[in-house]
């Protein structure tokens, strides 16, 4: 596998989540076999595993996939709630060893995590109260300094915490709060501009404020009336994304020129893989179109791509 370098400073990808995939197993999610194909066939040559279990989760298998369409993996996905108490780690680690292994083999440094919802993400039920006591952001931040510190000492593996729409970090200040009760060596971000956007909080300034915590980028975009009207309505997530509040760059906001040029700043490897959250897809034809289209965009940005 090639590693970027450092003259391919930002380099772009794309996930599952472009093809309308958010769970390992639903009929309503494109077959792995044609998104692999479409990836391939969209331009880009980084991708990340999506939910464990929706690529194959056989190494081998798994790799000699890759291979044959020129593509590799930039990074695992974990699901954790660590607020919900120090008992959490047991039921967090099991699912995330697995991921960090099949990560881990398929040459890739990155796991992107992604904190629990307050609202669920199929049925869009309020789980939880959607704000945290001080306690819970005490085990919310341990958590993740130690799951940190496990990913790299037995997989050379690096935490990418992922900001999300409906969890418990969402805007602007729960985000700082966080970074500020997290260990920077164990805890970098992997800054999502939509779900940024999307929670009032600002990619640009958080990458020109805090740029030894930027590890990671998702880029999105979110469509302005769209999001209008889920404020307005306190649309849950589920929702507002059949509304189509996620939208196909250059549509939406952030500015995703102003994004790229804040992360060339940075003037060091980055990736910027493409999650455009398009569950469900009203048919398996629309995802490729405008992943081309969206790849091309990206380029005329000043992003690159590099050979697998």
């Amino acid at each position: 596998m090639t590693a970027p370098t450092l003259e391919n400073n930002l380099i772009i990808g794309t996930a599952p989540d472009s093809w309308g995939v958010w769970f390992p197993d639903d009929e309503q999610q494109t077959p792995w076999q044609r998104f692999l194909d479409e990836v391939a066939e969209s331009g880009y040559k980084w991708i990340e595993l999506g939910p464990y279990g929706y690529l194959p989760a056989e190494p081998e298998t798994l790799a000699k996939e890759l291979k044959e369409r020129d593509l590799s993996i930039s990074a695992g996905t974990v699901f954790t709630a660590f607020h919900r108490g120090a008992d959490q780690w047991d039921a967090a680690w099991e699912p995330a060893r697995q991921v960090a292994e099949l990560t881990a083999a398929m040459g890739a440094h990155h796991v992107v995590v992604i904190p629990a919802l307050w609202r669920d993400d199929k049925t869009g039920r309020a789980l939880e109260d959607r704000t945290l006591t001080d306690q819970q952001w005490e085990d919310l931040a341990a958590g993740h300094d130690k799951l940190g510190q496990r990913l790299q000492s037995e997989f050379g593996l690096f935490q990418q915490f992922h900001s999300h729409a409906d969890s418990h970090v969402e805007t602007m200040d729960q985000i700082e709060k966080f970074l500020a009760m997290t260990d920077p060596k164990l805890v970098t971000l992997c800054l999502d501009t939509g779900h940024a956007e999307y929670g009032g909080a600002s990619s640009v300034e958080l990458i020109e404020k805090y740029p030894e915590r930027i590890g990671y980028l998702h880029l999105k975009q979110v469509h302005p009336d769209t999001l209008a009207k889920v404020r307005a309505e306190d649309m849950t997530f589920k929702d507002a994304t059949a509304a189509g509040v996620m939208c196909e760059p250059p549509n939406g906001l952030p500015d995703l020129r102003e994004v790229i040029e804040a992360a060339e700043k940075l003037d060091r490897p980055l990736y910027g893989i493409v999650e455009q959250d398009m569950y469900p897809v009203a048919s398996f034809d629309d995802p490729l179109p405008i992943a081309s289209r969206t790849c091309k965009y990206l380029l005329s940005c000043g992003a690159r791509t590099v050979v697998a």
